[in-house]
């Protein structure tokens, strides 16, 4: 009897422990993130700065958006309890009582902002690599896609193959998904999901590409192929994203001239961050058991976004390669720091019957 209750309580120990390491990883992430910023600031004579405030108006923006996910969740999970379409304040007492408990709200909220402080840190190492790192690697990768291509510029062969009609606006859309994928799934996997060890585990990861990524940009310094061969796509007709191209290229300008008064800068082509992301999630979706048309969509969207970079001249292959490697970097660093069960991590249903169990 002894030696059961004995076993009992280590298996209870152990538990709790896991518990804790998934909940503080995205914190030492953070943590890591923002020690590199500071002394890489530092060493460019820079504090660390929240360009245009960024990265705190998002932060903002994501936590309205796990609100008002919150309320959905707990009125859907209570509706099906009840069976009623409009559920009682009562019956959604119940289910916020037993799903939302207190160790939930503060493991959720904590992986929020450790994911936007390590964005903030990740802005902020972008920002100084050409002050610290001014040689520039675009003549090499030029000629390492002309090599790949039968001495072509891949993004000549697109621009050949899909021409530049309805492509061009498709295939911009399509880059800029961007910017709805990261809220919109980080919000799914910290609220929707009954495993919130597989949000927390995701989280992680997608902050990892952060990190991971902005020391990219120090590996290779380059701009990108629309700024080295502009050439290309001087065709190309006028659209949200060949604003915004120009706008960061007199970023960068200006930040160069003064970097005290001007926050940031955002172009950095090695390696692409946007195909890292959308790998993370692709293979996350996977891992964690996701349906297929989840999964469908998920690979649909890494495969439109890798080749919109091509095609818009934001990235050159490598970059792309680059890319995918530091997505599936940050799933293995992300397992390793969370302690997660990968062969227990199949989620049956977002929505399925809620726990109590907060981690």
């Amino acid at each position: 009897m002894l030696a059961v209750r004995t076993r009992a309580a280590a298996g209870s120990t152990e538990r709790a422990w896991r518990r804790r390491r998934m909940v503080v990883a995205g914190p030492l992430v953070a943590i890591a993130s923002m020690l590199a910023a500071v002394l890489v600031t530092n060493a460019a004579g820079l504090p660390v700065r929240d360009p245009d405030h960024v990265a705190g108006r998002r932060l903002l923006a994501l936590f309205a958006l796990v609100g008002l996910l919150f309320v959905l969740d707990v009125a859907v999970r209570a509706a099906r309890r009840t069976g009623r379409r409009l559920p009682s304040r009562a019956a959604m007492a119940r289910v916020r009582r037993e799903r939302w408990t207190a160790s939930r709200g503060i493991a959720v909220a904590g992986a929020l902002v450790s994911f936007y402080v390590s964005y903030l840190a990740y802005r902020n190492l972008k920002s100084v690599v050409p002050l610290l790192r001014p040689e520039l690697f675009d003549r090499q990768l030029v000629e390492l896609d002309r090599s790949l291509f039968g001495g072509n510029d891949p993004a000549a062969i697109l621009h050949a193959l899909l021409g530049t009609g309805w492509a061009m606006p498709f295939f911009s859309g399509a880059y800029m998904l961007f910017f709805i994928f990261i809220p919109g799934t980080l919000a799914f996997a910290l609220v929707f999901t009954s495993n919130l060890q597989a949000g927390l585990f995701y989280a992680t990861a997608q902050s990892l590409n952060w990190l991971i990524g902005a020391g990219s940009y120090f590996l290779l310094p380059s701009l990108g192929p629309v700024y080295a061969e502009p050439t290309l796509f001087s065709h190309l007709p006028a659209s949200g994203v060949t604003q915004l191209q120009a706008f960061l290229f007199d970023q960068r300008l200006q930040f160069i001239q003064d970097p005290a008064t001007h926050a940031a800068q955002s172009i950095g082509a090695f390696a692409s961050l946007h195909v890292s992301i959308f790998f993370t999630g692709a293979l996350a979706a996977h891992l964690l058991g996701f349906g297929r048309a989840v999964r469908i969509s998920a690979w649909t969207l890494l495969a439109l976004t890798t080749t919109a970079t091509i095609y818009l001249g934001w990235h050159y292959v490598l970059d792309d390669v680059g890319g995918l490697a530091i997505g599936a970097m940050a799933l293995v660093l992300a397992r390793a720091l969370t302690g997660f069960d990968l062969r227990t991590a199949r989620e049956p249903s977002a929505l399925s019957t809620p726990s109590p169990t907060p981690a």
